[in-house]
């Protein structure tokens, strides 16, 4: 991948300032490649399958930025349940917890498991803060998975593959793969022929969206030659809590918000972490996103549905 264009501090700011706040997940139906959007409770049955994004639920979080973030989680979950149209399954990518406490994981699974719905889990950096460095969250969605909690399946006609890349994560630094995930994934897409529409997730962005504060994974453009020969590829990350889209050929990327709190956009604070917003204001800044897939030239759409 070429390295991204170099734009002075301003700009930068001003372009991130024009994107959006609000949802907490997106809502993914998929039909070939390349996504289209509409609104949560107003979406309509589309030929092929949908899917529901999640991330950055921090169960256990309860400070200024949110006193419950159990309560969020549980009200995205609520606009889950009452979808007219339900997902085939849900991935959450990652920050299912804060401290990666036992009780965290045990009422993020009662929250999650009233969708009844299917889910798939990757981890993010607050899942593997446990003395095991990831213990917990192995033992409770780690079965079938490799290394650190990497894995795919194939679904619809399109592939899945989910990556970790908050093992041994320095604060402040940036995601990395590793060579043995790398290795792994060179030979899981080699069996699949170019047409095979590909969705990739993880926790922190697969693509640098602001290295000063570690958004970005350094050795992702290893990964993404490696799917670079495939006509359709999507790929899904939490960790920064908020979106930022970007489209490179055929290469679509998303990063989805958190259901517990908002970050910063790069460059409007010293650091990032959670931001504190008026108690009126936190919802507005949270909600769930439906995106469809459909084959053709359509690059991705969105449309935010808050839970205020």
């Amino acid at each position: 991948m070429p390295p991204p264009e170099d734009p002075t501090a301003s700009t930068r700011r001003d372009a991130l300032k024009c994107m959006a706040w609000a949802g907490t997940g997106a809502l993914w139906a998929l039909n070939g490649g390349v996504a289209h959007g509409a609104l949560l409770d107003k979406a309509a049955p589309a030929p092929g399958f949908s899917f529901l994004q999640l991330s950055d639920s921090h169960v256990g979080f309860a400070k200024p930025a949110n006193p419950d973030a159990r309560a969020t989680l549980r009200e995205a979950v609520a606009k889950v349940i009452a979808m007219p149209v339900k997902p085939d399954f849900i991935i959450h990518t990652g920050d299912i917890t804060q401290l990666s406490r036992d009780s965290e994981f045990d009422d993020a699974d009662q929250i999650l498991r009233e969708t009844g719905i299917k889910t798939f889990y990757v981890p993010g950096e607050h899942d593997m803060l446990d003395e095991g460095a990831g213990k917990s969250f192995l033992a409770r969605y780690g079965k079938g998975s490799l290394g650190a909690g990497w894995f795919s399946f194939d679904h619809g006609g399109a592939h899945f593959i989910g990556l970790v890349n908050v093992a041994n994560l320095k604060p402040g630094g940036m995601g990395s793969l590793g060579a043995e995930q790398l290795a792994w994934l060179k030979k899981d897409v080699a069996r699949l022929p170019a047409s095979t529409p590909i969705i990739v997730f993880a926790h922190i962005p697969l693509w640098t969206v602001y290295a000063e504060w570690g958004w970005g994974t350094d050795d992702a453009a290893r990964a993404l030659t490696l799917l670079r020969r495939f006509g359709s590829v999507t790929i899904l990350n939490g960790h920064i809590h908020q979106i930022v889209q970007k489209v490179e050929g055929k290469m679509t990327f998303h990063t989805a918000r958190s259901t517990a709190f908002p970050q910063p956009v790069p460059g409007t604070a010293p650091s990032p972490g959670p931001q504190t917003v008026p108690p009126g204001q936190l919802r507005a800044m949270l909600g769930i996103t439906d995106v469809t897939f459909r084959r053709g030239t359509e690059r991705i759409a969105l449309i935010d549905s808050t839970l205020a």
